[in-house]
């Protein structure tokens, strides 16, 4: 596989883990939507430090290893968000 091809995916799995952890801390402690982007805005930057050493001699240009998957993170991360939280509170 490609390094960004690698970037891509696991970032759009961290932004599933990033929803789990932001469920969790919403069962232990009431959390409000922006602390939740916050804590997955966090988890991002994160992962940019995590993946740089490993891929930034492997890319044409170091930004691309800051930006790349950042849509796929987000979206995995708000949809997996919503439903996991869904599932956690829904009565049954």
């Amino acid at each position: 596989m490609k390094p960004l091809t690698i970037i891509y995916w696991t970032r759009a799995v961290l932004g599933m883990v990033a929803a789990l952890i932001c469920v969790s801390l919403s069962i232990i402690a009431e959390m409000s939507f922006f602390t939740g982007l916050s804590i997955a805005m966090l988890f991002y930057i994160l992962t940019y430090y995590i993946l740089k050493p490993w891929f930034i001699a492997k890319v044409e240009k170091p930004s691309k290893v800051f930006m790349t998957g950042i849509g796929a993170y987000f979206f995995t991360w708000i949809v997996s968000w919503i439903l996991f939280f869904t599932l956690w509170y829904t009565p049954a």
